[in-house]
C-alpha cells in the first residue's frame, strides 16, 4: 500500500510560517516514505518573491507543491470562494492520487478534512494549531456585537466539536490547549470509545536548533555587528523579535524596558521586526528615549547572529482564552540561542519555566517588573543548559520523529480496515 498524504494548509508556503512551520516536517516526513502533495493558499507578493525557492525546494524533498491564490476581498466572500476552490481543487487531486490520509493544518483546512472523510472514507489528522475561532473573536477580527460574525464564530464552535471527534487523530501545540480539549469534549468522544487522551499528540512549535545554534557565532562576529548597529561593546540588550500585531503587548514591553534600563543604564532594546511605524509611535507615547531603541528587520538566515546579541529577550502576550493553545516559535529559537527569557504564562511557558532555568516569568498586571529584573540578575544564566531544554522537547528532529510516530499509527489503523 501506498503512503499518499494530502496536506492542506491555508497559510502560504511562501510565508515565513509555511518555511519554518511546515516545509521542514514535511521535508523529514518525506525522508521516511511518505509521499506528499501540498496544497497552500499563497499571497501573490511573497509567492513572486518566493515561489522558485518553495518549488525548488519541494522538488528536493520529492513533495508534490500544489499553490492556490489567497483572496482577502470582499471579507466573508473571499473566503467562501477560497473554500469552493480549495474543495475542488483537492476532490480533483483525490481522484489521480487516492489519498490514504489527509493532514489538515488549522479549521478552514479541517472543513476539507471533514468532507473527505464522510465522501470518500479517508481519514483525515485535525492539526488544530490553536483555538482558532477564539483567536479571531478575542483579536477583533470577528466583532461579535456584529450578527454575522457571531454566527460564523458559532459555525466554527460547532465544526470545532465535529473535527475533534470525526478526526483520526489531533495535534495540539500545548498540554494546556490538549487539557481544555479534555474538558470540551471528552464526553462527547466517550460515546465513540475515545477520549482526548487516546487520540491527541502534543507538539510544539520547534525550531532548526542546527541553524539557532550559539556556538556558531564568534566574539568578532557578535562585535562586528554591535558596531554596526551602534550599540555600545558592554551595553546589555534585550531583544524582541517578531510581528508586533494583534497579541503582543508592546506598551507593556516598553515599560518594561524602562525598568530594565533604570537596573542597566546603558541598556539598549533590540527589536527585529518589520512593524517600524507601530513601535516607533508606541516608544514616542511610552516616554523611551529613541536612542535607546534599535531596530532591524533579520532575515531568517541572518537571525541567529542578531539574537545573538541578546542578553535577555522578551516576549508579553495578551493572557486571553484562545492562548492557552499558543507555542510561540520565538521561544524554541530563542533556547537554541541559549538565550533566558521574560516572559508572562502563556500556553505551556509557564509550566517550562517552572521547571528548567529558562528565565523569569512577568506577573504584568502586578507589574512587578523590577523585582524579576533583580532576580534574573541574582542567577547565573547557564546557555548550554538552556539549549539542551531546546534540544529535548523544541528541537525540529524532535517534532518530525512525533509527527512519524503519529502518521506510523494512522498508517497501521488504515492497514488494518
Amino acid at each position: 500500500m501506498g503512503k499518499n498524504v494530502l496536506y492542506i494548509s491555508y497559510d502560504g508556503m511562501t510565508d515565513p510560517l509555511g518555511q519554518s512551520q511546515v516545509l521542514p516536517y514535511l521535508e523529514g516526513l518525506s525522508k521516511l516514505g511518505y509521499q506528499f502533495t501540498l496544497l497552500s493558499f499563497e499571497k501573490r507578493d511573497t509567492y513572486q518573491q518566493f515561489g522558485d525557492l518553495i518549488r525548488s525546494k519541494c522538488r528536493e524533498a520529492a513533495i508534490e507543491w500544489v499553490p492556490l491564490m489567497f483572496h482577502s476581498r470582499p471579507p466573508v466572500l473571499a473566503k467562501i470562494y477560497d473554500r469552493y476552490k480549495l474543495f475542488s481543487m483537492a476532490q480533483k487531486l483525490h481522484k489521480q492520487r487516492k489519498f490514504d490520509l489527509v493532514h489538515c493544518r488549522s479549521y478552514i483546512a479541517a472543513e476539507l478534512g471533514l468532507k473527505f472523510t464522510q465522501k470518500y472514507g479517508v481519514k483525515f489528522l485535525f492539526d488544530m494549531r490553536g483555538f482558532w475561532a477564539d483567536e479571531k473573536a478575542e483579536g477583533g477580527l470577528w466583532n461579535q456585537q456584529k450578527w454575522m460574525y457571531r454566527k460564523i464564530y458559532q459555525h466554527y464552535k460547532r465544526k470545532e466539536k465535529e473535527f475533534v471527534v470525526r478526526s483520526a487523530h489531533i495535534i495540539s501545540l500545548t498540554q494546556a490547549g490538549k487539557n481544555e480539549l479534555a474538558g470540551l469534549y471528552d464526553t462527547e468522544l466517550q460515546k465513540t470509545n475515545s477520549s482526548i487522551e487516546k487520540k491527541c499528540t502534543v507538539i510544539p512549535c520547534c525550531a532548526d536548533l542546527d541553524h539557532f545554534n550559539f556556538e556558531k557565532i564568534n566574539e568578532e562576529m557578535k562585535m562586528a555587528l554591535r558596531k554596526e548597529l551602534g550599540i555600545h561593546e558592554r551595553s546589555p540588550v534585550l531583544s524582541y523579535s517578531g510581528s508586533l500585531g494583534t497579541w503582543y503587548m508592546l506598551d507593556e514591553m516598553l515599560q518594561f524596558f524602562k525598568a530594565f534600563k533604570f537596573k542597566y543604564p546603558g541598556a539598549a532594546f533590540l527589536f527585529l521586526t518589520k512593524d517600524v511605524a507601530r513601535l516607533n509611535d508606541a516608544v514616542i507615547k511610552n516616554e523611551i528615549d529613541p536612542a535607546d531603541i534599535v531596530i532591524r528587520f533579520s532575515s531568517y538566515d541572518q537571525l541567529p547572529i542578531y539574537l545573538s546579541l541578546s542578553d535577555y529577550s522578551i516576549f508579553f502576550i495578551k493572557p486571553v482564552y484562545s492562548k492557552i493553545a499558543s507555542s510561540p516559535t520565538k521561544h524554541a529559537e530563542l533556547m537554541g540561542m541559549g538565550i533566558p527569557v521574560f516572559c508572562n504564562d502563556i500556553g505551556d511557558t509557564g509550566f517550562f519555566l517552572r521547571q528548567y532555568p529558562l528565565g523569569q516569568m512577568v506577573d504584568i498586571a502586578n507589574h512587578n517588573f523590577s523585582s524579576v529584573i533583580n532576580s534574573m540578575a541574582d542567577q547565573l544564566v547557564d546557555r548550554f543548559k538552556i539549549r539542551s531544554v531546546a534540544k529535548e522537547h523544541f528541537d525540529l528532529s524532535t517534532g518530525v520523529k512525533s509527527y512519524s510516530k503519529v502518521y506510523e499509527q494512522l498508517f497501521d489503523d488504515i492497514i488494518q480496515h
